[in-house]
C-alpha cells in the first residue's frame, strides 16, 4: 500500500488521501484506516469522516497537536487490514422501476442500447459498495454499477426530486433520500426512507456496506410504503461489519 498523503484541514483537522480516483481498493483503506483510528481511541479526535478517497480526522488542538496526531496516523497505516473481519453488510432495498415511478427509464434504455427489462436486470443484479455519504442526509454514494448503464446526467437538472427517487447519473447511481433538485436520470422510486430523523439511527446505511437494489411490483410497493408509513418495514440484510 502507498504511503498516504496528510495535508492540514485548517487548525483542528488532517486529511489523509489514499488516491485521487474513484476505486474499491483506495476507498478500503479509507475505511480501515476509519476503523484503525476509532479502535485506537486516540484522545482528542473529535469525529473522523470518510470519502471516496481520503479520510478527514478532526481533533481539539486544545487536547493534541496536529504534529502529534499525524505521527499517530501514520503509524495506523502501517499496520492496516484492508479485509476486516465477518461478511460486509448488504442491505435489501425494493424498488418499483418505470412509469411514473421512473420517468427517465426509456431515456436510458435508448441510451445504451438496451430495453427497459435489459435495464431494471442489470441495474438489480449487482451489490453495490458504499463509498461516501454526502450531498444530503443519506445521500449514498454507490460503486459498483455495470458499465453498460452508463448514462450521462439530464442537460437540465430538474428543480425537484422526489423523495425515494432510484437514479444514474453517469458512472454511478443512488437514491434521493429528501426532495430535492438533481439531474440524474430516474428509473425507478423505492418505499424505503433511506433519511428518516425519527429514527434512530436516522441514516439507513454506513459508508463501507453495500446496497442489492430488489424489483418489486406496484401492489407490493404501496404493501411496503404503507408498512413504512407505520414504523414496521424493516429492509432484508446479509452479513454484517466488517
Amino acid at each position: 500500500m502507498r504511503e498516504p498523503l496528510i495535508l492540514r484541514g485548517g487548525d483542528s483537522a488532517l486529511v489523509v488521501e489514499f488516491g485521487r480516483e474513484i476505486d474499491e481498493t483506495v476507498n478500503r483503506q479509507v475505511h480501515a484506516l476509519n476503523r484503525a483510528v476509532s479502535d485506537k481511541h486516540i484522545i482528542g479526535v473529535t469525529e473522523t469522516v470518510p470519502t471516496f478517497r481520503s479520510l478527514t480526522v478532526f481533533f481539539d488542538p486544545s487536547v493534541i497537536s496536529g504534529e502529534k496526531l499525524t505521527k499517530k496516523i501514520r503509524k495506523c497505516c502501517r499496520h492496516l487490514t484492508l479485509g476486516g473481519t465477518g461478511v460486509e453488510k448488504t442491505t435489501e432495498i425494493p424498488v418499483l422501476y418505470g412509469g411514473k415511478y421512473g420517468e427517465d427509464l426509456e431515456n436510458v434504455a435508448k441510451y445504451t442500447g438496451l430495453s427497459p427489462e435489459e435495464v431494471i436486470r442489470l441495474h438489480s443484479s449487482a451489490d453495490y459498495r458504499i463509498y461516501m455519504l454526502g450531498f444530503l442526509p443519506g445521500f449514498v454514494y454507490l460503486g459498483g454499477m455495470d458499465k453498460r448503464l452508463f448514462c450521462p446526467r439530464l442537460p437540465t437538472p430538474r428543480t425537484k426530486i422526489h423523495a425515494g427517487a432510484v437514479g444514474i447519473g453517469g458512472e454511478q447511481t443512488g437514491i434521493y433520500p429528501l426532495p430535492s433538485p438533481g439531474g440524474w436520470q430516474l428509473i425507478g422510486t423505492t418505499p424505503v426512507r433511506p433519511y428518516d430523523p425519527q429514527r434512530t439511527p436516522p441514516v439507513l446505511f454506513s459508508a463501507g456496506e453495500h446496497i442489492r437494489f430488489v424489483p418489486v411490483t406496484e401492489d407490493e410497493y404501496l404493501e411496503i410504503e404503507e408498512q413504512v408509513r407505520r414504523g414496521e418495514y424493516v429492509c432484508k440484510t446479509t452479513g454484517g461489519a466488517k
